[in-house]
């Protein structure tokens, strides 16, 4: 059906001169995201006003509305230029025509399915700074692979004023936190005109429904910013993650429970509903809800929900999950409780690992559990973690009783592949990266790469890092009032030839992001090595009240002042896709170092080898899956010790030593054409052994196997046992 329509907006737009046809055509290119992930679609976009593109973040909408007339004028009539955007949209044509995975393996039955996914954020591009971390990008990725698979989608979240926020440092590494107000109209989203209403305690809160459309699936973004609403209501989606938990409740809320009646007021008809992490664990109740008004008993409603709901889990520590006075929460939802026929001792047993235990709070995972059929970690490791975590939930002794499953995280290749790496696989390997199937064998092909042109492949990723992270840090002086003296020297900083090693993702104080420097003696050794240097890059955010996190990173850019590491050892000051793009395309190493088993999957260490990069890790996440003792490093062994400060000395040894001596020596011992042969075997075994398995094609397809169709097919009975 959307092939369709497509073809008829391409008829129309033919019937103009070439110039008003390639603009509408890049009008109709800057509000598909599929552009996000296909570097086709982006190059008209950088061919109107190079300069431009970077201070629009990569956006093809804000170029639009913010180029020169007169340059854009000379484009539109510019025969390259229409040759540039008619590829793209014949690409982009292509892509919708094609005969999709899921159409290939769908029963006439499975059709129907449309999965329904509630997130509370969606890292789709840089130029959207709706995320935070890790579960955005997750999910980002997540709805990409949907998209290319033609999995029926569509995602549901809240759209945020100010998004997460914009993190600067001063001269001296303190954070300085900014809440930027983004222009909705400047997003490539479609605001549908309907508005909501989600009950909270005794009142409506209106929130506008936004459509952003991500090649074949879909989001829908709440916007609770309304002049219906008083000023406490309209700040529920000004920002990301604020730091009490009664507006977090209330946020919740309006995810779960608007979310649902945003599905219904568009006419969306899903037959599976996801729920990744817990945040919209009250989507459920408002589906019991609904099916209550359709003329369903209590008890027929929550077993049609239980079957059909999917629930995803991602925190491996009891303290990150989200628990709220059960009598405040009640009260809250008092009118859906109702409509549910949940009476608030039956909600509060709901929410209670211990349903008895009258001093519990009530857990959104304990709710999301209880509500759900199918249970999954997202990494084996995580797993096990959650079985035992949750014993209690679910009555168990046992952990090996306790019905959690694991799906392991990916990432979505085509938009961590730099174009280069994608160039460079195309020609060796034959890569067709967008060929999507859940069972990949094509990375296996990259043990036969040539290791010269793959040396040459690296050099130039890494030598890019090293002028952007330039161009980032004069930006950052150039903010604190750094003289001409100043930025001559940071012009010099970096060297494109040295051993680089990235750390780049949330700054919680589990993931340890200072660690390397707790031996300064031993580390400046390691790096301050004329004939064998190092060079450390780190980017991250702590929450903005994360006062520990946030020292974390005052450490690091404390330690990048040091005589014997300045110049070798920085940190970005801002942390996005694109920084995580580069970071992860140019770094020889990837460097993880969390206290094991905290981190449940950790995905930005499955990026670095679609470019050669090599992992250096914990055995934690998903590492103790994709570690075969030739693909990369563990750091240590599989030793937990209860003493935080045990833990980091056994580590951080663990750590030191694998640099001296292994990697830096084998980073530095060349042929006499100045190539390490033994460590590009190493970093092709890379490519070969982990993209193929971790990446969100084969997630998703999981999801679809183990999850979905079994879900959507219980819907299926349900309906037939209705008409019966």
């Amino acid at each position: 059906m959307r092939t369709r329509r497509l073809r008829l907006e391409y008829g129309q737009i033919s019937k103009m001169n070439d110039s008003e046809r390639t603009l509408e055509s890049l009008n109709e290119l800057s509000t598909d995201l599929w552009w996000s992930w296909n570097e086709i679609g982006r190059r008209p976009f950088a061919m109107i006003d190079p300069r431009l593109w970077e201070n629009t973040r990569h956006s093809p909408k804000k170029m639009l509305e913010q180029s020169d007339p007169a340059r854009l004028g000379i484009r539109l009539q510019s025969g390259e230029f229409q040759h540039a955007v008619e590829r793209a949209m014949a690409e982009r044509e292509k892509y919708y025509e094609r005969n999709t995975w899921f159409e290939r393996i769908a029963t006439e039955d499975d059709c129907d399915m449309q999965v329904a996914y509630f997130c509370s954020e969606f890292a789709i591009h840089e130029s959207m700074q709706q995320y935070s971390g890790g579960l955005g990008v997750l999910a980002g990725d997540h709805v990409k692979s949907a998209s290319d698979l033609g999995v029926p989608f569509v995602g549901v979240s809240l759209l945020y004023g100010h998004g997460y926020y914009i993190q600067e440092f001063s001269n001296d590494g303190h954070t300085r936190v900014i809440y930027p107000k983004y222009d909705f109209e400047q997003m490539p989203i479609e605001d549908t005109g309907i508005d909501i209403e989600c009950p909270l305690w005794d009142r409506e809160v209106v929130a506008r429904v936004w459509r952003m459309k991500v090649g074949r699936s879909e989001l829908l973004l709440l916007d609770a910013d309304r002049e219906e609403n008083t000023e406490e209501d309209r700040q529920l989606t000004e920002g990301l993650y604020k730091g009490d938990s009664d507006p977090r409740m209330r946020q919740q809320i309006l995810l779960g429970v608007g979310g649902m009646k945003a599905l219904d007021a568009l006419g969306y008809e899903p037959t599976v509903y996801h729920l990744n992490e817990g945040h919209a664990a009250f989507a459920p109740i408002q589906r019991v809800a609904n099916l209550i008004e359709q003329g369903n008993t209590h008890e027929e409603a929550m077993d049609m929900v239980k079957r059909t709901t999917v629930f995803t889990t991602h925190t491996p520590v009891p303290a990150g999950h989200d628990r709220y006075d059960p009598s405040r929460a009640a009260d809250a939802l008092d009118t859906v409780l109702d409509l549910a026929g949940l009476s608030r001792e039956y909600f509060y047993a709901l929410g209670r690992e211990h349903p008895d235990s009258h001093e519990e709070l009530l857990c959104m995972t304990v709710v999301a559990l209880r509500m759900s059929n199918f249970v999954n970690g997202v990494a084996q490791l995580h797993g096990e973690v959650s079985r035992d975590m949750w014993r209690g939930a679910f009555g168990c002794e046992d952990a090996d009783d306790v019905p959690i499953d694991a799906i392991t995280n990916g990432v979505h290749v085509r938009t961590w592949l730099s174009p280069a790496a994608d160039a460079f696989w195309r020609r060796e390997i034959g890569l067709r990266p967008g060929r999507a199937t859940p069972h990949s064998t094509q990375w296996s092909r990259a043990l036969d790469a040539n290791p010269n042109d793959f040396w040459d492949l690296r050099n130039d990723l890494r030598a890019n890092l090293v002028q952007f992270l330039r161009d980032k840090l004069s930006q950052q002086a150039m903010k604190n009032g750094a003289d001409p003296d100043e930025l001559r020297e940071i012009s010099g900083w970096f060297d494109p030839d040295a051993l680089t090693i990235g750390f780049a993702r949330r700054f919680a104080t589990y993931k340890r992001a200072p660690l390397i420097f707790r031996d300064l003696d031993r580390i400046e050794a390691i790096v301050d090595s004329e004939d064998c240097p190092v060079q450390l890059i780190f980017a991250g955010k702590a929450h903005p009240r994360d006062e520990f996190g946030q020292a974390f990173a005052q450490k690091i850019h404390r330690m990048s002042k040091r005589p014997s590491l300045r110049g070798r050892v920085a940190i970005i000051e801002e942390y996005d896709m694109e920084i995580g793009r580069m970071l992860t395309s140019g770094c020889d190493i990837w460097l993880n170092n969390p206290r094991r088993p905290h981190e449940a999957s950790g995905t930005s260490g499955m990026k670095p080898p679609l470019h050669g990069g090599l992992n250096l890790s914990i055995l934690d996440g998903w590492w103790p899956e994709g570690f075969d003792g030739r693909n990369g490093w563990a750091i240590g062994d599989e030793t937990e010790f209860e003493n935080k400060d045990d833990q980091d000395i056994h580590d951080v040894e663990a750590l030191y030593e694998l640099l001296e001596d292994e990697i830096v020596p084998l980073f530095y011992e060349r042929n006499n054409r100045d190539v390490p042969r033994r460590w590009i075997r190493r970093a092709l075994r890379s490519v070969a052994t982990i993209p193929d398995y971790f990446n969100t094609n084969r997630m998703v397809g999981e999801y679809v196997d183990l999850a979905y169709l079994p879900a959507h097919r219980e819907f299926l009975a349900d309906q037939l046992r209705a008409a019966d």
